[in-house]
């Protein structure tokens, strides 16, 4: 869970299959966005440890740009 400029949003990180397949990736978000209550984008990082957003476009452009060591990651549990 994030807030930032106002706007608050949760990043959920997933495998790259899941960004890179649409209805996956949209699956995902309607999935998780019940638990958090707020906007979801999806992360995936690739070999190299790249990540690629996926989500709302407003949330994702603004991800691109925030260095990984600079979002505040937590562990959640989903039952």
């Amino acid at each position: 869970m994030i807030r930032e400029q106002g706007q608050s949003f949760a990043i959920v990180i997933v495998k790259p299959h899941v960004v890179q397949n649409r209805s996956a990736a949209a699956d995902a978000i309607r999935s998780f966005a019940p638990v958090f209550g707020v906007p979801v984008v999806l992360m995936a990082q690739d070999g190299r440890g790249r990540p690629t957003y996926y989500g709302r476009p407003d949330i994702a452009r603004f991800l691109s740009s925030v260095p990984l060591r600079n979002i505040p990651w937590r562990e959640y549990t989903i039952n």
